[in-house]
């Protein structure tokens, strides 16, 4: 007895649609990837500031954008914003508004001054403003100090472990502390200087090969500023070699090629007097 069976076409095996675990994972990774190239269009080194800053890794990309649109606000060029993001990459999820306002309004300096300011010293960015820059403030105000963005970077030295040590310095050469505070006024890096790597050798060279007077020193606390090695030494060199001896201010403010003209000038003045 034949049957007849009906066979039926087979049917294609359908997939089952993604999870969305997985969507949600896929479009993670997506989204971590356009924050790497973002970071890096900055110029800002990813795995440094993962590691640095692991709070990133969560931060949306459009955060990141925000921050970089505040700082350009403040005229801060996009170079200058990816080198500071680079050397501070707790910025890149912290609020720097405080401390930019404090520039603005409690130091104060010029708005169109803050970009110079920031460049000189990121580190000011990412400075508590009750904890570090205000103290500060109040300290270099009382030596009689007014900043400039050249001189903001002063905000962020510790008061007991940095500035008043130097101060200490001066005052142990014999200056009183209101001689102090104007040699500070007229030459503010002095703050900035390593007692034992500027500082110190500077005075001992002054005071034992040149001859020198602590009061013209204290006329010219700038003498500070330039290099014993390249600068102070071979000009005073030159002047004792030919017999001559000038101030401070005179032998060190001119450039190479002025100085040698003024020793050269000295040399044929004398030569004509005789």
């Amino acid at each position: 007895m034949l049957t007849c069976r009906l066979q039926l076409p087979s049917q294609p095996l359908l997939k089952p649609p993604p999870s969305t675990a997985q969507a949600t994972t896929r479009d993670g990774g997506l989204l971590f990837r356009q924050k790497l190239l973002y970071l890096q269009s900055l110029n800002i080194n990813p795995h440094k500031a993962l590691n640095i800053n692991p709070s990133l890794r969560s931060t949306p990309i459009s955060s990141l954008l925000s921050l970089e649109q505040s700082l350009s606000s403040y005229g801060l060029s996009r170079p200058s914003i990816g080198r500071i993001l680079d050397m501070y990459p707790l910025l890149l999820t912290s609020d720097p508004l405080p401390p930019i306002n404090f520039l603005l309004h409690e130091v104060p300096i010029p708005l169109p001054h803050l970009p110079l300011s920031l460049s000189r010293c990121p580190r000011l960015l990412v400075s508590s403003v009750t904890a570090q820059l205000r103290p500060t403030l109040r300290f270099l105000t009382s030596l009689g100090l007014v900043l400039n963005s050249h001189t903001t970077l002063l905000l962020v030295s510790n008061v007991e472990n940095t500035l008043k040590p130097k101060l200490n310095f001066l005052k142990s050469l014999g200056f009183e502390k209101p001689e102090v505070n104007r040699m500070v006024v007229r030459s503010p890096g002095l703050l900035s200087m390593s007692i034992e790597n500027n500082m110190r050798p500077k005075v001992e060279f002054f005071l034992e090969e040149m001859g020198g007077d602590l009061e013209e020193l204290k006329r010219f606390p700038q003498y500070f500023s330039f290099s014993l090695e390249k600068k102070i030494k071979p000009r005073h060199r030159a002047l004792v070699e030919h017999g001559f001896k000038l101030p401070l201010s005179k032998m060190l403010k001119v450039s190479d090629g002025e100085f040698n003209a003024r020793l050269i000038e000295m040399r044929l003045q004398r030569v004509q007097r005789r």
